[in-house]
């Protein structure tokens, strides 16, 4: 299985997961061209495509949605509160509904060779989902917009071999910062987003022999930074008492370049 982020921050996302016979968007919250670049990037056909799973309907994570699927067919799988809510956003466009594959959480999607596990995370939209991705032993797993995690989130979560996790924020940045007081309370609130240091508690909570990869995602472009995400996760994992926390590799996703294609 592949996974390769073309896009992740809080002013877009989108993220590319493979098998030997399934290709999926995850997300397309940036514009057509930009996705388009970014999978020709790793070589990869748009009209290979199988798929877009949505998270959720915030625009970070549609915006380029409607392109996608008009210009290659591709049907999209979200809750049906999700798809509701797309529907009201005029900027994405029309979307045929056909195209539309109402999914659950906690119902498996079987696609090819690709088994899909949507689960439910605790953000202030209308159904949001993350998602595993399992095919011939394999499992990539992917949770951004986590207001908060539980025993829940980390059961779906285990046997990851490759992660990509949000660190949205440094808390002490974004209580300093300019942001104001209602939104401030949302981003730290229970249905908002991770902070630096409860993603790497989580990732604490993940390791397992299985894990080799972790992709810090969403960051915000004004209340974090790449190196200050990495530092705060790699500190929390050093104070693991883990065995496995040393064989884990720890990269940030770039909210303007895809990452390098990874593999396991």
């Amino acid at each position: 299985m592949d996974l390769c982020s073309i896009s992740s921050g809080s002013s877009g996302n989108c993220i590319y997961v493979s098998s030997k016979e399934c290709h999926f968007l995850i997300d397309a919250g940036i514009s057509g061209k930009r996705i388009e670049n970014g999978l020709a990037s790793i070589s990869v056909d748009p009209q290979t495509l199988d798929g877009i799973f949505v998270t959720h309907e915030h625009l970070d994570h549609i915006s380029g949605l409607g392109v996608m699927a008009r210009r290659y067919g591709l049907p999209i799988y979200a809750t049906a509160e999700t798809i509701c809510e797309i529907n009201r956003i005029k900027n994405v466009g029309k979307i045929k509904e056909e195209l539309y594959q109402i999914i659950e959480p906690d119902e498996t999607i079987i696609i090819k060779d690709m088994e899909i596990h949507p689960f439910s995370i605790s953000h202030d939209a209308g159904n949001p989902v993350g998602y595993t991705f399992q095919s011939e032993g394999h499992k990539v797993g992917i949770a951004t917009d986590l207001g908060k995690y539980d025993d829940y989130i980390i059961s779906k979560l285990s046997g990851s071999e490759i992660l990509l996790l949000e660190a949205n924020h440094d808390i002490n940045m974004l209580q300093v910062g300019a942001y104001p007081y209602v939104l401030k309370r949302r981003i730290l609130g229970e249905r908002g987003h991770l902070s630096n240091d409860n993603s790497g508690k989580l990732i604490c909570e993940l390791l397992s022999e299985k894990l080799k990869h972790i992709f810090l995602g969403h960051l915000s472009k004004d209340n974090n930074y790449p190196d200050l995400a990495y530092e705060t996760v790699k500190y929390q994992l050093e104070q693991s008492s883990s065995p496995f926390k040393r064989q884990v590799e720890v990269s940030v996703a770039s909210r303007e370049e895809p990452s390098p294609l990874v593999s396991v």
